[in-house]
């Protein structure tokens, strides 16, 4: 059964409008992606930046987040010009063996995501409720698969909208109860500096903003919804207000990871205190910031995991669909495996992890490695006039997107330095 025709057959057939209003239609995929790289990874790989070397490494979240925004305004274009998403384009367009081999790795960088996902609402429902994490996980595990299976893409997205609007208040709110150097602040996001022993968070910090999974997401999203894929002017509008949806939604990230930083560095920078694990930023803020503060600490943290589990899950579902050349549609089989094992690999992960803390660095440190080959990949796809037709890369595109390749690949390098030596 050609399941690429069905989904074809469902998406929806109008012509999207001019106005205001129907730019905010397209306000959803970004968001999904947003809230990936503003999970639970993110917090640990933050707050260890924040907390030992202060303003020092915000230069990284920049960055990560300009290298986002081109990687995947790049890969929406992909799903809006051919109807397919990552996965599935790498299984029709790509030898089998290099198909293969990305989509194995692309799994494995979900796995990895996802752990990091219910690890940290595990944790979170450790500090509010005592629920023990290995509980814990099973519970964020037994949750989130309810609302994959029994759920559209529009309600995950509303869900999703609201935890990323819940986020950012929350760290909107701890900034306001820190006294904040602004002026250290601005240097730190645009001067790049590498303090001796910093790689590893700066790997960190990289993996966990630009995620591979959210590219095979994104990619899976924008082309679900489209209106007419044979309509030049419409395709041509589509990536337009994608532009915005990206655009809007990346900077939101930018403004949440910043602020995980720069609240790291303002209060345990500050006092001299390394974090180790995230209970004990909670039991930090409780002093510095007063009990509200460890309350909206803990809840929003819990908010990211389970919002977070919830855009790995489909990632994992699509990456695994398009080993069979299918989009993502969680009634069909291929689907519904790949979210299990997404999800399912990473809560049996978690019981043999004794530190929750380091696991999470590890597991966005992971996730920057398995980058280039995403990226190469997709480069590849994009600057394919087979694949693309006449949207394929123009060769500033496709320099400027083997540049952001040759960034991950050279922090790659200094990483496997600075293990070996």
């Amino acid at each position: 059964m050609d399941f690429s025709r069905i989904s074809h057959f469902f998406r929806d057939k109008r012509k999207p409008g001019y106005g205001a209003l129907d730019i905010l239609k397209y306000i959803g995929p970004g968001l999904l992606v947003t809230v990936g790289f503003i999970d639970p990874g993110n917090w640990a790989s933050n707050l260890s930046a924040g907390s030992d070397f202060g303003y020092q490494l915000l230069w990284m979240i920049t960055l990560s987040t300009i290298m986002l925004i081109i990687l995947q305004h790049n890969v929406a274009h992909l799903g809006i010009a051919t109807g397919l998403c990552l996965a599935e384009a790498a299984t029709k367009y790509l030898p089998r063996r290099a198909s293969r081999f990305l989509l194995v790795s692309a799994m494995g960088a979900s796995v990895s995501t996802s752990l990091a996902e219910i690890l940290g609402a595990s944790v979170a429902l450790d500090m509010l409720f005592n629920i023990p994490i290995p509980a814990g996980a099973f519970l964020t595990f037994l949750f989130v698969m309810i609302m994959l299976l029994t759920n559209t893409y529009t309600r995950v997205e509303k869900f999703i909208i609201a935890f990323v609007s819940v986020i950012g208040l929350s760290f909107l709110y701890e900034l306001t109860l820190v006294d904040i150097n602004w002026a250290s602040v601005g240097i730190g996001w645009v001067k790049p500096t590498i303090p001796q022993g910093s790689i590893i968070i700066i790997m960190s910090v990289m993996g966990a903003v630009v995620m591979p999974h959210n590219l095979f997401l994104h990619s899976e999203i924008i082309q679900s919804r489209q209106w007419n894929l044979e309509d030049d002017k419409m395709i041509k509008r589509q990536m337009d207000f994608e532009l915005y949806d990206t655009l809007f939604s990346m900077i939101l990230g930018w403004a949440i990871n910043s602020a995980m930083i720069i609240l790291a560095a303002s209060t345990f920078f500050q006092h001299g205190i390394s974090i180790t694990e995230l209970p004990q930023a909670t039991a930090i803020l409780r002093p510095l910031l007063g009990n509200h503060a460890t309350e909206i600490f803990a809840f929003a943290l819990l908010l990211a995991g389970v919002s977070s589990a919830i855009t790995s899950g489909i990632a994992g579902g699509s990456i695994f669909a398009g080993f069979f050349g299918e989009p993502y549609d969680i009634r069909d089989v291929h689907s519904r495996w790949g979210v299990v094992i997404s999800l399912l690999l990473a809560m049996v992960i978690i019981f043999f992890i004794r530190n929750p803390f380091h696991g999470l660095v590890i597991s966005q440190m992971i996730l920057s490695i398995q980058l280039p080959f995403t990226i190469l990949f997709q480069v590849y796809l994009t600057s394919s006039g087979k694949v693309m037709g006449k949207y394929k890369n123009t060769k500033l595109t496709t320099i400027t997107l083997l540049s952001v390749g040759a960034v991950v690949i050279f922090l790659n390098i200094r990483l496997f330095l600075s293990l070996v030596f």
